[in-house]
């Protein structure tokens, strides 16, 4: 079976409605584990005491935040390559998401900020990138909420999406190519001098499992929303045709 298929939306309302239930209890296990498994069992950290422990929440929305735009851009290409309409819907049911993990990312970092900084919020590389992402996922909604038509709509919001992936990918190597920002480096790293200590790693991981697995479920649940507001759409204006 091609995975084309799933582009059609019968099929695509199937799968999702399959895949929901165990992605939701998946996604709630690991979430569960990673959090008091960082949060109660993993020590303090020699320089950065308990605040290290924001880690579990900080790196994973931080991630998601970038990844999620990142989806959203294929997800485009898609549409405005081969013009398959559950592509486009699952962007657009992604952009909340995407948000709400940028918000929760700027929130933690400044808690995490303010000891270690002096302050909660200073104009480092990452984090004015990470901002500008921000207001690209605000404009990106607000497109899709003024223009009326939904294919016009569409194009326009998948070409502000190609914009905007500069800046997610800003946000993601800002560290790496201005080394005079106060933002550390990265958690994870194949650089085993860099990388964290195992102890906070491994919860981490599991927390990372979570946010992904619940991004997913969400982004099959909202999608599915979309696809029916499409439908519900269309037969009201055959109604007010007739």
């Amino acid at each position: 079976m091609s995975f084309w298929e799933y582009a059609n939306p019968r099929r695509f309302m199937g799968l999702s409605d399959r895949l929901m239930p165990p992605l939701f209890l998946l996604s709630g296990i690991c979430l569960a584990v990673g959090l008091i498994w960082g949060f109660f069992f993993t020590p303090d950290d020699f320089r950065q005491g308990s605040t290290v422990k924001i880690i579990y929440l900080h790196v994973p929305s931080a991630m998601m935040a970038i990844n999620v735009w990142i989806m959203m851009l294929v997800t485009s290409l898609v549409w405005l390559i081969r013009r398959h309409h559950v592509s486009v819907l699952a962007a657009k049911a992604a952009a909340p998401i995407g948000i709400t993990m940028t918000l929760m990312a700027l929130f933690t970092g400044a808690i995490w900020g303010q000891p270690m900084w002096g302050t909660f919020w200073a104009w480092d590389p990452r984090l004015t990138s990470f901002l500008i992402l921000f207001l690209f996922y605000l404009g990106y909604v607000a497109l899709w909420s003024a223009i009326e038509d939904p294919d016009t709509a569409a194009d326009l919001t998948s070409i502000l999406c190609l914009v905007g992936s500069v800046f997610a990918l800003l946000s993601r190597y800002a560290v790496n190519f201005w080394n005079q920002g106060l933002h550390q480096g990265a958690s994870l790293s194949l650089d085993a001098e860099e990388n964290i200590s195992d102890v906070f790693w491994f919860p981490l991981l599991v927390c990372i499992t979570g946010f992904v697995l619940l991004f997913v479920a969400l982004v099959l649940l909202r999608t599915r929303t979309e696809i029916r507001s499409r439908r519900l759409h269309a037969i009201s204006l055959r109604e007010r045709a007739a």
